[in-house]
């Protein structure tokens, strides 16, 4: 039987989804009014620049929730570090595309949005624990 055994939950049911689905209501939530208030350069320029947070941390998610059980601890530390280190790779690799490839684009909606999609990482543990409270 092999040490470590593959996660069998459904992506919706892992313990990460509710900071992720937050994470993606924050990223739409701030491009709309972005694009409202200043127009639609700074709306779209603010949704690349939550996908940018958005999009490595969902790629995290999905490595780091790949094993299950007390045997499957080394697996487990070593999918931590592998979707960390590709976590900061595609971050970098968006921030370059998106600099290069998109005109016009406003830098402050970008790293604005970016950053208030990182905020949302600080409550986790009270989503977490909303989650946890429920039947």
């Amino acid at each position: 039987m092999d040490v470590r055994t593959q996660n069998r939950l459904p992506f919706h049911r892992l313990p990460v989804f509710p900071v992720l689905l937050a994470q993606l209501v924050v990223v739409l939530l701030a491009a709309v009014v972005l694009w409202q208030w200043r127009g639609v350069t700074t709306g779209y320029s603010g949704l690349l620049g939550g996908l940018i947070a958005w999009l490595p941390n969902l790629y995290f998610a999905h490595k780091a929730f790949r094993f299950t059980g007390a045997r499957a601890a080394q697996a487990i530390v070593r999918s931590f570090y592998a979707g960390e280190a590709g976590k900061l790779i595609l971050t970098a690799v968006l921030f370059a595309l998106t600099f290069a490839g998109v005109k016009p684009l406003e830098a402050l909606a970008v790293f604005g949005v970016f950053l208030l999609t990182q905020v949302v990482n600080w409550f986790a543990p009270l989503l977490m624990k909303i989650r946890f409270l429920r039947p």
